[in-house]
């Protein structure tokens, strides 16, 4: 079993091995593209060789909802291109704050990856160990990459509509309370204010410290005081399914196995008037 998290030591000690991959998988916060230039700043430096695993760009741009899951051949046709091969070990990382990097270890492994790890500490932390960073594009050989998608991994309004009314699952959002409660605007303007009813709330930063997942018992504890059971399935949220996989993901590190997402998340939910909402 790959392990779910690496550390910058272990990294640097196997960097040169044929058989694995470092993949830039870093994402912007909601409201920060009017400030910020991600492409530019991977520009500015990332690790050696690491292509950049562009969460945006490899979303389903038909959907009218952020991030949506992309077609398995679309998305094996990106990554040939950024020179990624499934059979290696693909050690994916962000900025340092787990924001997006569990998205994109998720992504791979739905697609078919069965080596995928998180860089512990991300860019920082590789930083922050004093080894070294490169700059400009990273281009690679073609990769050799043949997706088949588990749809299995997923949940659509439907089924979220119908555990929400008749239970048969737990829905986690992974929001801050502030947005969960109502409390706040959405960052994605033009979206109503509140949460799935039934939904319980395990915002996703609680889960996470220096760019790694808190100590299992500190998980199980947060989890506990939700009121989240950890033997019964979990449909986790947020606001476009990135950061609910941070659920996801400490979720897996506690050996909970019937852990799914709803993609659309609140991006698909709060934009409709149809929908049943608590506040």
């Amino acid at each position: 079993m790959t392990a779910m998290f690496v550390s910058a030591d272990w990294l640097k000690e196997h960097y040169t091995e044929e058989t694995l991959q470092v993949l830039d998988a870093r994402m912007l916060p909601p409201g920060q593209e009017a400030v910020r230039d991600v492409q530019a700043e991977y520009l500015a430096g990332h690790l050696p060789n690491a292509p950049f695993f562009d969460i945006e760009a490899l979303s389903d741009h038909t959907s009218a909802y952020p991030h949506m899951m992309p077609r398995a051949e679309s998305f094996a046709v990106a990554m040939r291109e950024l020179g990624v091969s499934q059979d290696k070990h693909l050690v994916v990382y962000d900025e340092g704050n787990l924001f997006s990097a569990p998205r994109a270890w998720w992504m791979l492994r739905a697609f078919g990856c069965e080596n995928v790890s998180i860089l512990a500490g991300g860019l920082q932390g590789w930083k922050a160990a004093g080894f070294d960073v490169a700059t400009g594009p990273v281009s690679l050989p073609e990769g050799e990459f043949e997706a088949t998608y588990d749809s299995a991994q997923v949940k659509r309004l439907t089924d979220v509509l119908l555990i929400s009314h008749e239970g048969g699952a737990q829905i986690v959002d992974a929001r801050a309370a502030n947005r969960f409660n109502a409390e706040v605007d959405e960052p994605r303007p033009g979206l109503l204010r509140g949460h799935i009813p039934n939904s319980l709330n395990v915002p996703w930063n609680s889960l996470v410290v220096n760019g790694e997942l808190k100590p299992a018992a500190e998980l199980r504890d947060l989890f506990a005081q939700a009121g989240v059971k950890l033997d019964q399935p979990v449909i986790a949220s947020c606001g476009s399914g990135v950061t609910a996989v941070v659920v996801i993901l400490a979720l897996t590190s506690l050996g909970v196995r019937d852990v799914t997402l709803y993609d659309g998340s609140w991006g698909e939910w709060g934009s409709r008037d149809d929908l049943p909402i608590e506040k």
